[in-house]
């Protein structure tokens, strides 16, 4: 809910304030897949999850993430090549049992603090980048502002290939 900040524009002397109302603790998290098969668009698959969750979670646990990969995995009609970050969620024992058990998903992990290599960081850049300088009244309008700017990434497919290509480990989009 504190709102990122960024420069702008104003008159010499005039520093723009932009008020906010109070300071919250209520936090939105979001897992996000960049997918890529030759011969087709790019795609961003993601699901949000507000902090207010039913079993009182604040984050995403692993069967969170087994889910979206399934959902992904259906929505591609293919296999998977996962290329992920060290997060400890995708390393606990679940996680690595249901990889085991589907022959369709194969995993590789990126190395430790290497961000430049994830192309979903090259998302959350963006989102960052256009909520800026945005007082959110309430949760609600953090959620509803983050669910654009993620709708406005999905239907803008050579965005989803810039962040790829930028990681380097892709050769070509096209």
């Amino acid at each position: 809910m504190t709102p990122p900040t960024a420069r702008t524009w104003s008159r010499r002397g005039r520093t723009p304030v932009i008020r906010v109302r109070g300071r919250s603790r209520r936090r939105l998290s979001v897992a996000a897949l960049v997918c890529y098969k030759p011969g087709e668009r790019s795609r961003l698959i993601y699901r949000p999850a507000p902090d207010r969750r039913a079993d009182g979670r604040k984050s995403f646990a692993w069967t969170d993430y087994r889910d979206l990969i399934s959902a992904a995995h259906a929505q591609l009609g293919g296999p998977i090549v996962l290329v992920w970050d060290n997060l400890n969620t995708h390393l606990t024992a679940g996680m690595k049992k249901y990889i085991a058990t589907h022959d369709w998903l194969t995993v590789y992990q990126l190395p430790a603090y290497a961000p430049q290599l994830n192309p979903v960081e090259g998302i959350w850049s963006l989102i960052r980048r256009n909520l800026a300088n945005t007082a959110f009244a309430d949760p609600e309008h953090l959620i509803t502002a983050v669910r654009q700017e993620l709708r406005a990434i999905q239907y803008r497919p050579w965005l989803v290939d810039s962040v790829l290509a930028g990681t380097g480990l892709l050769l070509s989009a096209a």
